[in-house]
């Protein structure tokens, strides 16, 4: 079996990293930082082979003004970076490609444009996108995790499918950013009916929540997220990384 993909989240307001709760910033956000290309040269010195980033302000406001930052993140790792959170158009997921994104995750456009989002997927390739699946309670969220709709999340799944997707990006809200375990039972039950690899995302506290994710590796999870444990040093090798590195970038 492969090793399981640990990711770290890189969550961007106001040009600042964040943590945000459920995604939703009125329940929380926390500033973890005044530079997300630091941390995501952090991440990466501390051995990140892919780095995960969440624009808020183009998610929530459709404002581009973190591209220039989210290009400088790019140049300054040598590592793969995904970026999703505002993604509304075939055009914005090409611009960001070109600022060097690795893969563009896309959400609310597979609900409210799927012909759109399907002719991306089949111009850059279904390496290049990821489909974020956002779940309230069993059904499909939008709209920057603010709508919930009426749709389950297992037929979305399956039409994400359709649309020619490789790998759905599953995340409980009710978990993200809460420490409070991981739903894995989610994330299996989207893998088990579509066959596509799924990247789980929520609630992952520390290693004991890792080691459970591993356990499903063989249901096609086969990466998973992890934000506000890795910032708050939940597992027990970080601090001592940070002391070994705390002068890299002087």
């Amino acid at each position: 079996m492969s090793r399981l993909l640990v990711m770290p989240s890189i969550d961007i307001k106001d040009g600042k990293t964040v943590r945000i709760v459920k995604g939703i910033p009125e329940l929380g956000c926390d500033d973890y930082g005044d530079d997300p290309v630091e941390m995501a040269m952090i991440w990466r010195a501390e051995n990140a082979k892919c780095i995960h980033v969440v624009d808020f302000d183009d998610a929530l406001n459709y404002s581009h003004k973190n591209f220039d930052l989210i290009e400088d993140m790019c140049n300054s790792v040598v590592i793969p970076v995904e970026v999703g959170g505002g993604i509304n158009s075939y055009e914005d997921a090409k611009i960001l490609l070109g600022l060097g994104v690795f893969r563009v995750v896309i959400g609310t456009m597979t609900h409210n444009n799927p012909k759109e989002f399907a002719k991306i997927v089949e111009d850059v390739g279904p390496k290049k996108v990821a489909a974020a699946l956002d779940v309230v309670d069993g059904y499909l969220a939008i709209k920057g995790r603010r709508s919930v709709t009426n749709i389950p999340a297992i037929e979305h799944a399956l039409k994400l499918k359709e649309y020619g997707v490789e790998r759905i990006i599953v995340t409980d809200v009710n978990k993200n950013g809460t420490l409070s375990g991981p739903n894995l039972e989610l994330s299996k039950s989207v893998a088990d009916a579509t066959g596509v690899k799924v990247t789980h995302s929520g609630g992952v506290g520390g290693f004991k929540d890792l080691m459970k994710v591993t356990e499903y590796q063989k249901d096609n999870i086969d990466s998973v997220i992890v934000g506000r444990a890795l910032y708050e040093n939940r597992f027990s090798c970080q601090k001592i990384w940070r002391v070994a590195e705390s002068g890299i970038f002087n």
